[in-house]
């Protein structure tokens, strides 16, 4: 399962890594938009696979930034 960007943004922070149970509703990482930081979260329950994304670097809405099984 791909997780996509709900907002462009600056990545403030990854707080999962390649391996790692997370479950629904786990904040994987934060984007910071507008001066706001948005909680992008797992909506299910997985293990992450592959982060395509870095702290600081910048995403679009709708790019996919991490996968998940």
């Amino acid at each position: 399962m791909k997780i996509y960007a709900d907002v462009s943004g600056a990545v403030w922070t990854v707080e999962v890594s390649p391996g790692q149970e997370v479950r629904e509703g786990e904040v994987l990482l934060v984007v910071e938009s507008m001066k706001m930081e948005i909680p992008i979260t797992a909506s299910v329950n997985g293990v992450i696979k592959e982060i395509f994304v870095a702290k600081g670097e910048m995403v679009e809405d709708g790019q996919c930034i991490l996968e998940m099984e």
